[in-house]
Formats: structure tokens, C-alpha cells, sequence
């Protein structure tokens, strides 16, 4: 069965093109604009992803926020959350995986073909475990 995918990105070109090729590499993709902070985490639930990307700044939500949230709540914390985010300094990443990411990624160091070569082989490794 293939592993559901929640992205969470505010770059319309960038969501979409990780949704296209998480598609082509046979995963179920979720894709969320980010908006809602509130209606996100609904979709989360109702959608229970087997990972979630998420990209620190979006327009109206805290990605910081949103990790608490995801990690907070009983029936998400489990979830990986794999950060994809232009924030590059050592604290940024620092706080993420302190909140309880599992992965941090900078967009700026890879190709959206690169990145999801990076996933599928943190998945396919897991998936062995």
C-alpha cells in the first residue's frame, strides 16, 4: 500500500511540483496551501498521513506552531514531520527537531528531484525497521 504524504507549503509551484513527483514515485500525496492553521490540522486528521512536509513560513500559520500542534495532539504526534523550509540557520533547525521533527531540509540545497529521492530513501529505510 502506498504511504500517504501531507505537504504542507505556501509556493503553489513548489507544493504542486513535490506533488507531482511523490505521485510518479507512487506515493498518496496530500497537498495544503498552508492557509488555515486550523483547517490543516482538521485535514490532517481526516487524511492520517504516514509523513508530513512542512514548510516553516507560511502566510497565517506559525510552522513552529504547527509542530507543537502536530506533536501535542495524541492522534498526530506519532506522524513524522520532515521540515522543508528557506530558514537555514543552526537555531531554525535546532528548535524544529527540539519540537520533535524528525528530518530538517533546506530548499536551497536541493532540486525537487533531489528532495524526493531524500524522502523515499528515509521512507524505504524505515519501512525496513
Amino acid at each position: 500500500m502506498a504511504k500517504k504524504i501531507f505537504i504542507i507549503e505556501d509556493d503553489a509551484n513548489l507544493l504542486y511540483g513535490l506533488q507531482a513527483k511523490l505521485r510518479v514515485e507512487d506515493f498518496d500525496v496530500v497537498a495544503d496551501e498552508g492557509i488555515d492553521e486550523i483547517e490543516v490540522l482538521k485535514r490532517i486528521k481526516t487524511t492520517s498521513p504516514d509523513y508530513i512536509i512542512l514548510d516553516l513560513i507560511l502566510p497565517h500559520t506559525d510552522g513552529f506552531e504547527m509542530i507543537k500542534k502536530i506533536k501535542g495532539d495524541e492522534s498526530l504526534k506519532n506522524i513524522p514531520i520532515f521540515i522543508f523550509s528557506n530558514l537555514s540557520d543552526n537555531d531554525t533547525k535546532t528548535r524544529s527537531m527540539d519540537l520533535g521533527a524528525e528530518q530538517f531540509f533546506i530548499k536551497n540545497d536541493f532540486s525537487i528531484d533531489e528532495f524526493v529521492e531524500k524522502i523515499k530513501k528515509i521512507i524505504i529505510n524505515k519501512s525496513k525497521i
